[in-house]
Order: C-alpha cells, then structure tokens, then sequence
C-alpha cells in the first residue's frame, strides 16, 4: 500500500491490474485532488482525429503542424477541451495556470484561439478529462491500481506516446516486465 503522497501535481501510472479500458497503461498528469475529488489529463492517449479538422468544427483557425492530432484525455465529457502546452509569454495569465514546470493548462475559447494562432512547439490539445468522485482515487491508490510519481515536462512533452508508460514506471525504478496483475498482498 502506497503511504500518503502528494498525488497532485504529478502523474498517476496505471497498474496491471487496473481493469478499466479507459486506463490500461495510461499515464495521468494529475492536476487536482483533494477530499472532494481528483481531477488529471491522460497525457499518452492520441485520438485518430486531426486537430485541425477538429478545432475547425468550433470556428478556430489551427496554423501548427497539419499532422498532429488531438489526443484524448479521459473518458469524463469528452466533449470538453483542454490545451497543455510550455510556457506562451503573451497569453494572458489569467487564461492559464502552471501545473508543473514548463507545463501550463488552459481552456476557453480566447486562449484556445490564440494558441491555435501561434502554437508553441509544445503543445496538447486534449478532449475530455479523468476524474474521481470523493475518496475513490484514494480506495485506488490503496488497491494497488495506480503508483503516483513526480511528473516533468520533458517525459510529458518529448516521450513518445507509446513509450510514456514504460518510461514513467522505469522512473521508478520498475521494469515494466516484472509487472503482474495482482491484488493483496504476495
């Protein structure tokens, strides 16, 4: 059983034994948790859909890489939008809020325009959130479900998307091979 740490800010990497599909080898960049509830962005989930078809169909001009795509983050209403992205010296503060070093959080149209305008070299456009209801994250973390780590913006923003769990529990000093589906204790 994982002792009491500071989950947010930080990242939550999903267990073996974790069984919802939503998760399976995910990687949570934690932005919020307390006794009320928990909120975070999966941060190694890429949509099939292109960003910029996507932010087309709400009226905003992308003018990044026509390749990269939206990236999918959590299954709670994913009609919703959030943008990670490093540090943009003329975007309004009071549009966005550090999360870690070098990784901001934003939403709103304003601020979605404006980074869709001139988007910085690191930058997420993710649809949808992971969030958990009061004390369920915590019944999780007791279970064995997720391991909580520190989080930084190089393996958030440089990793690949299919490396970043096996990175993340190697972190850790984990090999991922090792890893086993289990409860209880063994």
């Amino acid at each position: 059983m994982q002792s009491e740490i500071e989950v947010a800010p930080g990242l939550l990497i999903a267990m073996p034994q974790l069984a919802d599909p939503n998760f399976h080898r995910g990687v949570v960049l934690m932005i919020h948790h307390d006794n009320d509830g928990s909120f975070g962005l999966v941060v190694n989930r890429p949509a099939e859909s292109q960003l910029g078809d996507l932010l087309e169909s709400i009226r905003v001009d992308w003018q990044g890489d026509p390749g990269e795509v939206a990236w999918l983050g959590g299954p709670v209403q994913p009609e919703t939008g959030w943008v990670l992205h490093e540090p943009v010296a003329d975007l309004d503060s009071d549009l966005s809020t550090e999360i870690i070093p070098g990784v901001f959080l934003t939403s709103g149209t304003d601020a979605l325009r404006h980074l869709a305008e001139e988007p910085p070299k690191r930058i997420r456009f993710l649809l949808g959130y992971a969030g958990w209801g009061p004390e369920q994250l915590k019944s999780e973390l007791s279970q064995g479900s997720w391991v909580a780590s520190d989080a930084d913006a190089d393996l958030i923003f440089d990793t690949p998307a299919d490396k970043l769990w096996e990175v993340a529990v190697r972190r850790l000093g984990i090999e991922p091979e090792s890893l086993v589906p289990s409860t209880g204790v063994h």
